[in-house]
């Protein structure tokens, strides 16, 4: 099967506040037109589409959205073709965010192991 040809759920990590750091950034950029293209981006991840993507290691996985200052999207895989959208930044924050995802993704599987239904939205 070609990558193309798997379509992935996506899903956003909810912390144990009941807030996605995910949607928190993504609403704090002031550029709609940013918002916009990371959204866009999300859509082609849910169509099988990677795009620009790299492992980090330890289950995560960083996209690059070529516009703006370089933003970021941090994930992780849960099952096969389940996507969990962490949090996001940019080129400027990427060590710190990079840091941030690998903590969240421990937490984000430690509650999908205990199936915490509220971890996702």
């Amino acid at each position: 099967m070609d990558q193309a040809d798997i379509l992935y759920v996506v899903k956003y990590y909810k912390d144990s506040r009941g807030k996605s750091p995910f949607w928190k950034w993504l609403e704090r950029l002031k550029d709609r037109k940013a918002r916009a293209t990371i959204k866009v981006r999300i859509d082609r991840v849910e169509r099988g589409n990677l795009g620009d993507c790299r492992s980090l290691g330890n289950g995560i996985f960083e996209i690059k959205i070529r516009f703006g200052p370089g933003y970021r999207v941090y994930f992780g895989f849960l099952e096969q073709a389940i996507v969990v959208m962490l949090m996001g930044g940019s080129k400027k924050t990427q060590s710190q965010d990079i840091e941030r995802a690998k903590n969240l993704w421990v937490e984000c599987k430690n509650a999908y192991e205990n199936q915490n239904e509220k971890t996702f939205g």
